[in-house]
């Protein structure tokens, strides 16, 4: 992986030195160096810390609502194809189509907030619907004639059957709600946000910033999906104990 890493910064460091216009690809050097100079400025925190808060918002938001929906789809057919066609339109609908009509509804202030939430829905929600109906129906009839109670089938057999098809939504799912949610910030402007500062970046064609920032978004947004993965690989092992 370090060789990897390496092997695309020198080809970066290459081309940069071919294009020999900073205004068009600033070289990893000069990334580096207004990255620090970023991370020594007040607002780079507080403008990373009010992104991070609201599209992680988004996401748990998100996740619990997919999870709510597809729990009542499983339990009713009729609620299943009522929910259906909601699902399908906030998929189909482009995230800037989504951006302008939330401006008009909750301003943007809380735009990330609601966008990431939009994008993370449908992910949850077809996923966990997918492992309760993959649930083996005799595992659920060998639990009705030994009489389990509903704790112990969710703990022992829905949870543990569901999970994997989970983990895998929320994985799929964080990348949209990181890649929505930043989006949504450069349309709306919110003050104090990373979308505000890659569109002043885009306005006065400060390339060393733009890509900066877009490293740091990367950066804590893989940070965050292995926090969460791991979290979920523990909530495995307890469950198989």
């Amino acid at each position: 992986k370090v060789f990897a890493i390496l092997f695309w910064l020198v080809m970066w460091q290459i081309i940069s030195m071919i294009i020999d216009k900073e205004m068009l690809l600033a070289s990893p050097i000069a990334v580096i160096s207004a990255l620090g100079n970023l991370l020594a400025t007040g607002n780079f925190w507080q403008s990373l810390i009010g992104s991070f808060r609201k599209i992680v918002v988004g996401f748990l938001l998100g996740t619990l609502f997919g999870i709510i929906i597809a729990i009542i789809s499983y339990k009713s057919m009729l609620l299943r194809e009522l929910i259906e066609p909601l699902i399908k339109v906030i998929k189909s609908t482009p995230v800037a189509s989504f951006v302008i009509i939330a401006l008009i509804w909750v301003g943007s202030a809380n735009l990330s907030v609601l966008i990431s939430f939009l994008m993370v829905v449908p992910v949850i929600y077809t996923n966990t619907l997918r492992g309760l109906c993959e649930i083996d129906s005799k595992l659920l009839e060998m639990a009705k004639v030994f009489r389990v109670n509903s704790f112990k089938k969710v703990r022992y057999i829905y949870i543990p059957e569901v999970m994997p098809y989970f983990v895998s939504a929320v994985s799929v799912g964080l990348g949209f709600c990181w890649k929505s949610g930043v989006a949504a910030e450069v349309i709306g402007l919110p003050k104090n946000s990373i979308g505000e500062h890659l569109y002043e970046a885009k306005i006065y064609l400060m390339t060393k910033e733009l890509f900066a920032w877009t490293i740091v978004i990367i950066f804590i947004s893989v940070i965050f999906e292995k926090a969460v993965m791991k979290f979920l690989r523990w909530i495995q092992k307890q469950l198989l104990l």
